[in-house]
């Protein structure tokens, strides 16, 4: 059996505009991924650049999080089955490597 550490990662969102750095906001975020490596998986494929591999995991693993937490929303319910269609689909091309 595999044990999964709890992780914990720390967003910030920052607007520059003119240099000058400006907080919008920030959040905590948790779970047992390893985002680095999920990062490194998909940067492995080819076909997708570090920054965007970091924003694409980021971003599915912020709405996966979203959505386990409001099920019932009929947006939520609407998206998840192509979601976890997109997800697996990932996921089976990043393992591949």
């Amino acid at each position: 059996m595999c044990d999964k550490v709890k992780k914990s990662y720390h967003f910030q969102v920052c607007e520059v505009v003119d240099n000058k750095v400006k907080d919008v906001f920030n959040f905590n975020f948790g779970g047992h991924h390893d985002l680095e490596e999920m990062v490194a998986k998909a940067v492995a494929v080819g076909n997708i650049t570090e920054k965007h591999a970091k924003e694409l995991v980021c971003g599915v693993r912020l709405l996966h999080h979203a959505m386990k937490k409001y099920p019932d929303n009929e947006a939520i319910k609407a998206f998840a089955p192509k979601f976890k269609e997109f997800k697996d689909a990932l996921k089976a091309q990043c393992n591949e490597k």
